[in-house]
């Protein structure tokens, strides 16, 4: 038996690179941990890895050949080959006195160029994946007059006119058109402010670099003493005429002609100092229009997606594939609103981060499909509605596919289904579990006997039964809700139980015994029908002291309930003498007796969902006690004694006397004090309850313990 990875899902952790195949239409992303991901069509996604573990600093691919090129953080460049179904290196070439900036392979070229730290350029074939011994030495790719270093190389790209023409970007400004047959520099420009990316027109006579003061220039090959425009797209215009006031530095600039319109510059960065607040924004400048889209996440890289492959064609942009740190997002450039495509990846499993997660195999076949009709109800609107541009690859789904479902639960309360049946995963429904309590409002939190400050929604456990449909989760802040699936919205009210576990260890510690008040009447010491307890001694609050609170609000009025799951019952576990209660640690559920169970470090307790009704609550002493609670024989109670059964039944009435030398043995038909040693905690309880109607019986014999 071994066990065996078979896919991976979910959006790459910590990426740190981005390249795509124009022709194959994949895309490849490389991460800090040294994974590479390969996504395609919907179904399409291969995971590697580098064996040294280093963050991959740029990819590119052989477009159209099956093979990709990386570079990574330990100065190794690596060949991988694509053809394979797992894919593999074929070469590996190690810099060992050099560190690696900048990679480019041109188009149908057995050439790539690697920039290094120091300023030079070193050529490798790509055939043989040895250096060509052919190298661009800074100083000699930089006037002879000039003394300082340039910087590190941050851009080279061949000429889209001629690829003998080799454009060098350094980071202190300076770029260098290097002919690489008669092996001198065309010409030289220089600007004052660092470069940090170029990219060219595609008719090679004009190129564009970014800087760090948020300005872009654009130069022309036959004059390049200058830029002949120069602009700060979102520096503010000064009144006196002086140049605009800098920006944050433009990242990443690419420059995409069109036939029939003006051209996309498509940018990175660039907003203003001012705005210290804005989000990470990619600004689109199409003519005169200016277009800023604000996105959740830092922004990684971003690539445009081009009609043609060639450098030097009319490039005819139709979209952009925006790398976040924590999201994967492509802009439809075809209309002029630029919505986003949907996203058809399984990217957005750690939209909130994931707290537990349950697997079901062969689920009932009519499962999948209802699930999805009323998911697809909640869905965004306001997509585009091109078909996703990364279609690439094939797969198939193999003979033996069978429903499998996978279920998420996350810290913002949210439970998500998805159909893994296939390879790649697909959402059905997603459930929005902190809709059954009350918004908080800021700065409530310590006031509300909150006992997490931070996610008081979080998913802890989960429980399903695929074939009854009946779900249940229990949250951080120790509640458990009961959900029942409806094809059909409902406005009710919610219904909730308070159970009280509490766990004394401190009357073992000191067993001086209290004087015992005579036992008062029992009706008088029930709580009310909202506020079922699993017991019965309510302290007085003294001053701030928190008592037989829950830790959140249930909404007390009528809710809308859509179609899907809908919550039936919310039980909260309760303060007690000041303490928090303790999270929920199991739970377990059984749909055919209409049972949920659930226990802490303190205790457990039994609750009928359908009678909604507190069947048991006992603490962990009475559960670990030296004699079996449950070895004694059921006894109906008396209809003439019986007093409010739904409150009162199998309550843990170590509760009631806190001093361990007395214990009460209780049932419907008595309360008779009885002594006891402190090690043999023994409580008799009620076996076979009958609702107040008197129409459901429900037997606990010895042999049903296995399905709580």
């Amino acid at each position: 038996f071994v066990l065996f990875q078979t896919v991976r899902h979910g959006f790459p952790y910590l990426p740190t690179a981005l390249a795509f195949d124009p022709v194959q239409k994949i895309l490849a992303i490389g991460t800090r941990t040294g994974a590479i991901r390969i996504l395609g069509r919907p179904g399409v996604d291969c995971y590697c890895q580098h064996e040294s573990g280093a963050a991959v600093l740029q990819l590119q691919f052989l477009i159209n050949e099956g093979a990709l090129v990386s570079a990574s953080a330990d100065d190794a460049l690596h060949l991988w080959n694509l053809r394979q179904k797992r894919p593999a290196i074929l070469h590996s070439l190690k810099f060992n006195r050099e560190r690696i900036t900048y990679c480019h392979l041109p188009f149908q070229s057995k050439w790539l160029y690697v920039g290094t730290e120091r300023g030079n350029t070193h050529i490798v074939n790509i055939e043989s994946f040895i250096l060509s011994g052919y190298v661009i030495m800074w100083n000699k790719a930089i006037e002879l007059s000039t003394k300082t270093h340039p910087g590190p190389v941050v851009h080279l790209s061949d000429s889209p006119r001629d690829e003998g023409k080799l454009l060098i970007g350094y980071e202190n400004g300076t770029v260098v058109l290097w002919d690489l047959r008669s092996k001198r520099a065309d010409l030289r420009a220089y600007y004052d402010e660092a470069i940090h990316s170029v990219a060219w027109h595609h008719e090679g006579k004009q190129f564009m670099c970014s800087h760090s003061d948020g300005s872009l220039t654009l130069w022309n090959l036959k004059s390049p003493n200058r830029p002949f425009q120069t602009t700060i797209p979102h520096g503010k215009i000064q009144r006196d005429g002086k140049k605009p006031e800098s920006c944050k530095p433009i990242l990443k600039v690419e420059y995409k002609t069109c036939k029939n319109s003006e051209p996309f510059v498509i940018f990175s960065g660039g907003l203003s100092y001012d705005k210290a607040c804005r989000r990470p924004s990619l600004t689109i400048m199409h003519g005169k229009a200016i277009t800023v889209l604000e996105m959740d996440h830092p922004i990684v890289d971003f690539l445009t997606l081009c009609e043609t492959p060639y450098p030097n064609e009319f490039q005819e942009p139709y979209a952009v594939v925006v790398l976040l740190e924590k999201d994967l997002i492509v802009v439809d450039l075809t209309q002029s609103n630029f919505p986003i495509f949907e996203n058809p990846y399984p990217i957005d499993i750690h939209e909130s981060p994931v707290t537990c997660t349950e697997y079901f195999a062969d689920c009932p076949p009519d499962l999948i499909p209802v699930l999805y009709s009323v998911g697809a109800k909640h869905k965004k609107q306001g997509y585009s509605n091109k078909e996703w541009p990364i279609s690439g690859g094939a797969w198939n789904l193999g003979a033996q596919t069978y429903p499998e479902i996978i279920i998420t639960g996350h810290a913002d309360g949210s439970v998500k289904f998805w159909d893994a049946s296939a390879i790649t995963l697909q959402m059905l429904y997603k459930l929005k579990t902190s809709k059954v309590f009350e918004k908080q409002k800021l700065g409530e939190g310590k006031a509300t006997a909150e006992i997490v400050e931070e996610d008081p929604f979080a998913v802890q456990m989960m429980y399903w039964c695929p074939e009854s449909r009946i779900f249940c989760v229990a949250g951080v802040s120790a509640y458990v809700v009961v959900y029942r699936f409806s094809k059909h919205e409902v406005n009710t009210e919610i219904a909730s139980l308070e159970v009280r576990l509490q766990y004394e260890v401190e009357d073992i510690i000191t067993p001086e015994p209290e004087i015992i008040p005579p036992f008062p009447d029992a009706s008088s010491q029930l709580p009310s029908l909202k506020s079922l307890s699993g017991s019965t001694n309510t302290v007085a609050c003294e001053g701030t002291m928190k008592d037989s609170i829950p830790c959140l609000s249930v909404k007390t009025r009528p809710v809308r309930m859509p179609p899907g799951y809908q919550a039936d019952l919310v039980i909260q576990l309760v303060w007690v003498d000041g303490e928090p209660p303790q999270q929920i640690t199991s739970l377990a559920v059984n749909s055919a007796y209409g049972l949920v169970a659930f226990g802490n470090c303190n205790g457990l307790a039994v609750v009928d969902f359908m009678q909604k009704t507190v069947l048991l609550s006992m603490g962990t002493l009475d559960l670990y006690g030296s004699s079996d609670p449950y070895q004694r024989q059921p006894r109906s109670p008396r209809k003439s004694k019986q007093f409010a059964a739904d409150n009162f039944c199998m309550r843990g009435l170590s509760n009631f006397y806190p001093d361990l030398t007395k214990r009460i043995r209780t049932s419907y038909q008595s309360l008779t004090e009885l002594s006891d040693s402190p090690v043999s905690l023994e409580l008799e309880r009620c076996k076979s309850p009958t609702s107040v109607k008197g129409s459901r019986k429900l037997s606990l014999p010895t042999d049903l313990k296995t399905d709580l």
